[in-house]
This record gives structure tokens, sequence and C-alpha cells, in this order.
């Protein structure tokens, strides 16, 4: 049980009490999941998913699919994708922390009248820190324009349309007509999703009680805005970095940020909140930090906030010879592992720098690298579960680098 000070608990009631008299009240976005999950089975407003897969075009392609469909279907109003979600028997089960703050511009690359996107990770109490359920919100463009899709990706071709069909996302050739018909409904579960003073006091010991070995702390924006976050703090060349970050806006329950591994720095000002989020990349034992994003968070006067994210990452260069050098080895480790060979000695430790092997070669010009850093995903996962999440982390970055 976590004793709070004289000034936190005046802290708290206070809070309780602006909350309370304000007339714009938030959505609690896991409240939101949970109503949606209420209704069991998919319908022409949300779907669920067990996990999205943006890495390959048929993952890209799907998505995109029902993007499409469930902006068709709904002209007026939110509608919903839930990942994490298992289909059989509504079981949350989560799935991996997901940034990829730059997932609109997939959509507008790929679709004419494509909706506003919002991808959020929502966190639940019986799901570890490291998992989070997926929440993709789809608002059109509300003038009942259709959207379709640009250009060709994987199967489907551009000038392709979709809509929904109950709880099936089709293609649609003729007779296409867009009307609202959930609008309503929409509404009135977005309505009982509303952030309370229960709600919001619960999350904010909840948060505290989850993260207490990281010394936890909460920052308040205009009054209103309840940021918690934490992290393991450490000091270098007179700057203070963080480790095991963990930040969410508790008006909401999003989880803005996670890094099990990433070097943050972190800045706090009078209504904004900013990161900067280091990677570390290297080869053999010669790695270092490299900044990778600028994540700022602005809090304004009426009752909103804006997220804004720069990509600031410039890949490190290495000289060619050595490259070749490295990469050949883990080319060889590689082969073994597609043999089913068992590794021994250093071919371990090559193993577990292999993603960032693979990626730095890739930044420099060895276009096949890529390739073998998709196709090792499977072997790494039976390999080593280290190896296996060094991995996701590059694919992470990868993936910002391309929609940036």
């Amino acid at each position: 049980m976590i004793e709070l000070s004289i000034k936190e608990q005046s802290f708290f009631l206070t809070l309780a009490f602006f909350i309370l008299f304000r007339v714009k009240i938030m959505i609690n976005k896991r409240l939101l999941i949970k109503n949606l999950l209420a209704h069991n089975d998919e319908n022409s407003f949300y779907d669920k998913k067990l996990r999205l897969d943006l890495g390959n075009q048929e993952g890209k392609a799907k998505f995109l699919k029902h993007v499409c469909s469930l902006s068709n279907t709904n002209p007026k109003n939110n509608a919903y994708l839930v990942i994490g979600v298992r289909d059989e028997d509504n079981e949350i089960v989560g799935v991996d922390f997901f940034d990829d703050s730059k997932i609109q511009n997939l959509v507008n690359a790929y679709l004419e009248n494509p909706p506003i996107i919002a991808y959020e990770n929502i966190p639940f109490p019986h799901l570890t820190n490291k998992k989070v359920v997926g929440l993709v919100s789809i608002r059109p463009k509300n003038d009942f324009s259709i959207c379709a899709l640009r250009k060709n990706i994987w199967k489907y071709y551009g000038g392709s349309v979709f809509m929904r069909e109950g709880s099936i996302s089709k293609p649609k050739v003729f007779d296409i007509k867009i009307e609202s018909i959930n609008e309503e409904i929409v509404s009135s579960i977005e309505k009982h999703s509303r952030n309370t003073i229960k709600y919001t006091l619960d999350n904010v010991f909840e948060f505290m009680k989850n993260n207490h070995n990281f010394q936890p702390k909460y920052e308040v924006f205009k009054e209103y805005f309840v940021l918690c976050w934490a992290g393991k703090k450490k000091q270098a060349k007179g700057k203070n970095f963080y480790s095991r970050v963990n930040i969410e806006l508790i008006n909401e329950q999003v989880k803005l940020f996670y890094s099990n591994y990433d070097e943050v720095e972190i800045e706090i000002g009078k209504n904004y909140f900013k990161i900067l989020e280091y990677v570390h990349l290297g080869l053999e034992k010669n790695f270092k930090y490299y900044p990778l994003e600028k994540v700022r968070i602005d809090f304004t006067n009426n009752m909103a906030y804006e997220i804004s994210s720069e990509v600031v990452f410039e890949a490190p260069k290495f000289d060619k010879k050595t490259l070749y050098h490295f990469y050949n080895i883990n080319n060889a480790v590689f082969d073994k592992m597609k043999n089913h060979e068992e590794l021994v000695g250093h071919e371990r430790e090559h193993l577990l720098n292999l993603p960032s092997l693979y990626l730095i070669c890739y930044l420099n010009g060895f276009e096949e690298a890529l390739t073998k850093l998709e196709e090792v995903k499977p072997f790494l996962k039976k390999y080593s579960s280290e190896a296996y999440q060094r991995h996701k982390e590059k694919m992470r970055i990868l993936r910002k680098l391309r929609y940036n």
C-alpha cells in the first residue's frame, strides 16, 4: 500500500473537485474497450484482432482494408479496431507496445479520402508492463466522401472500395452508398466511457504501485491533465538519462511511451512534456546510443493536447570492409540456424548482435541485408528470446524511418 504525504493527499482532493465541475470530460479508453467488447461480436463500427503485422505487405494491406471499410460505413462517427483480443472467447491477451506515430502517413499514402487515424496503447491491470491493448480510432472526414485504395498493395488493386457488412469487410463495386447508421449507438458507448474522479484517482494509485521500483512521479498540466511517469535514472556527461521509462496520460488511460532498453532524455516545461529517445546500435562490442526521435506533448487552454514527433536519427557509418567481415560472419550463423544446427561459443554472441548488424548494413547500402533482417525473425524466436526482442526493437526503428 502506498502512503501519500499531506501535500499529495491535498493535491488529489483538489484535482477531484476540479474535474467534477469541468464541463468537458475525457473518454477513459480502457473503459471504452470494455464497452466495445461487451457487444461480443464485431459489427459495422468496430472490429477486434489478435495482432497487427505492419512489417509486411500482407499485414499492411489487411489493416488498410479494415480502415477503409470502417471509414466508409461510419461517415459521421468514430469507428474502432481493438488489437490484442482473442476472437474465440473475447479474452484480452494484449500485444507489444506500439509507438509508431507515423501510422497516419501509411494511411495517407495508400488511401484516397483517408480518415484520421490514432493508434493508442491502453494498459490493463492483468497484463504485464510489456503488454497493452492497441486501440485504433478511425474518424472519417464527415463529408460522405468514399475512401478507396489509392494504389495496389498485396492482392488488392488500386481503386478498390471496402464496406462493412455486419462483422466482415467486403469489397464493393456496385451500389456503393455511404450512409450513417451507427452514430447514435457509438455516441452512447462513448458517453458511458467517460472518465470519472474514481477512475482518475484509481489509475494514479495503480501507476504508482506498478512502477514503485522506478521512482514514479506525476505532473499536472493546465490544472487538468495528469501525466504519470517513471524511469531508472542515471547521469552521464552532466545530463540525466532514464531507462525502463513508462509514461501514461491518466485522464484517458493511455500509455504514451514505454521503453525497456533504450535511454531517454526528458524535459518538462510549464505546458509541455518532451522526450528524446536514443537507440543502442553498433558492431560487436562497439555500441553507442544514437538519437532516434523527439516527441513533444503540448497541453492547451481548451482542454486538449497535441503530440508531435520528429525523427532525428542519423545512421551510423562504418567502413565497408569491416561491415563485409561481420556481415559474412553473421550470415554463417544464420545459415546454421536455418539448418537447425546448434550454435557454440562466439556464435551465440554474434546471434545477439545479429539484428543490429543487419540493420546497420542495410543503412550503409547493403540492400540484401533488409531481406535477411526480415527472414531471420522466426529463427531468432526459436534460438534466443533476448535476440528476438532485439530484433523487434530494430524493426521498430526501421518502421519509423520508413513512415517518416
